[in-house]
């Protein structure tokens, strides 16, 4: 998951189940703005782990650092209460507060807003911040956030490290979801739209103005990235964001509600959006296990990955011993309809799929296995296709990872590694595939 929506998350965790306020606004800073800030950054924390990357020139280290120590279940504790400490302190040291809010404000990119959290962090009193077995409890809640929702991507997560390096993945939610951003986003708005009644009309209006222009934006990245969303779920998620703005308007009812209860609301909506996923994947999965069973396929490993613009499409992914079978599914069609091109074998089926071969081996191939970076590749790969070309005397070898198509035709796929030996078997270069 986007490390925006890990914070929405932690926020929206914090108002509904630990009576956390809005973490800005006029009045000073106290407790319960203090448990909404420790949410948040405690739900961003894990990512913490790319400044490593910043600083290094292993290009490698997205698949061998990132999402490991940071997102394990068993560094979790450590992590919790180092921070529930370091919160302690910092509401204690007020000399230090001004320094270190200069630091989050640049790491969370606020810009013109970094100055509003300076002045709130920059206060002469000591803050009233909750006990370090409280906030150690409320860190734990938000580094666990983060690593649920990682888990249920398809990039994988390292939960156990350092006592195992694997990378379990549950292969429900795509990694950038709008509509699940949306859900967790809105009712926050909602409830700070419905605080008080002074200029109710103005904010209700406003901000249904911003979710409805940030549709359509959401709509113009689909079509760039061969995803596009449908006029009727664009019209329907429009319509969705009125009803949430502007009805508790009538009456002023929305006044009656408290800001926990309007995100105890999202809270469950959103619970609601994972369990929706977990029937969808499961139906992708059977349409999967159908094809594999129609083409009498020896299956090696085998997945159903969520696939943008929404929760309907699913990409089925097969791993034979000689390449893998890949199947786009839109299961708001027909049961037996899956939404691709086809370039399979006719089974008289209805199914239709595409088919990656690997190439056949050669000396170079096997070569570019032994190098320890390909095998890292190969270990982060689930579903590697290895393909091979000449380019003049040199000769390449690309091991590609389907969890991650290619989403424009001028772009190479994501995680595609490519090795260039010379005419006598010597490594020329070796790296991913860049953009050009």
């Amino acid at each position: 998951m986007d490390t925006i929506t890990h914070g929405i998350a932690g926020a929206l965790i914090a108002k509904a189940a630990f009576r956390g306020q809005d973490m800005f606004g006029a009045k000073p800073v106290n407790r319960q703005r203090i448990i909404t800030w420790s949410l948040m950054l405690g739900a961003i924390f894990p990512d913490s782990d790319v400044f490593r990357e910043f600083f290094s020139h292993n290009d490698l280290l997205i698949l061998t650092w990132h999402r490991s120590i940071t997102h394990s279940l068993v560094c979790l504790p450590i992590f919790a209460l180092a921070l529930a400490a370091l919160t302690r302190w910092l509401a204690r040291s007020k000399e230090w507060r001004g320094p270190v809010a200069v630091v989050i404000s640049k790491v969370l990119g606020l810009g013109i807003f970094g100055g509003v959290v300076r002045r709130w962090f920059a206060g002469k009193e000591e803050w009233d911040a909750p006990s370090f077995t409280s906030l150690s409890a409320i860190y734990a809640v938000a580094i666990l956030s983060h690593i649920l929702l990682d888990l249920v991507t398809s990039f994988g997560t390292m939960i156990w490290s350092p006592v195992k390096w694997s990378r379990p993945a549950w292969d429900l939610i795509f990694i950038i979801d709008f509509t699940f951003t949306a859900i967790l986003l809105a009712p926050q708005i909602v409830a700070w739209v419905y605080a008080k009644e002074e200029g109710l009309q103005r904010r209700a209006l406003g901000s249904w103005m911003v979710f409805a222009v940030g549709t359509a934006g959401v709509a113009a990245i689909g079509r760039a990235v061969d995803a596009p969303l449908s006029v009727s779920g664009i019209l329907a998620a429009v319509v969705i964001f009125a009803a949430a703005f502007l009805l508790p308007a009538v009456r002023k009812w929305g006044l009656r509600v408290r800001l926990a209860s309007w995100n105890l609301a999202g809270l469950l909506i959103a619970f609601g959006y994972i369990a929706a996923a977990v029937y969808a994947h499961r139906v992708a999965l059977e349409r999967v296990d159908k094809l594999s069973s129609l083409l009498h396929l020896d299956v090696q490993s085998r997945g159903a990955l969520p696939s943008p613009p929404s929760m309907w499409h699913w990409d089925g992914l097969i791993r034979a011993p000689r390449g893998v079978y890949e199947l786009r599914m839109d299961l708001s069609g027909e049961s037996t309809e899956v939404q691709a091109a086809s370039a399979g074998v006719n089974t008289g089926s209805s199914l239709s799929y595409r088919y990656y071969p690997d190439v056949a081996p050669n000396s170079y191939i096997e070569a570019a296995k032994r190098l320890p970076e390909v095998q890292t590749v190969l270990w982060f790969a689930r579903f590697p296709v290895t393909r091979f070309h000449k380019e003049g005397t040199d000769a390449i070898v690309e091991i590609s990872d389907l969890r991650f198509p290619q989403t424009r035709p001028d772009r190479p796929a994501s995680f595609t590694y490519r090795v260039r030996f010379d005419a006598n078997g010597s490594v020329i270069s070796q790296g991913w595939v860049r953009p050009m």
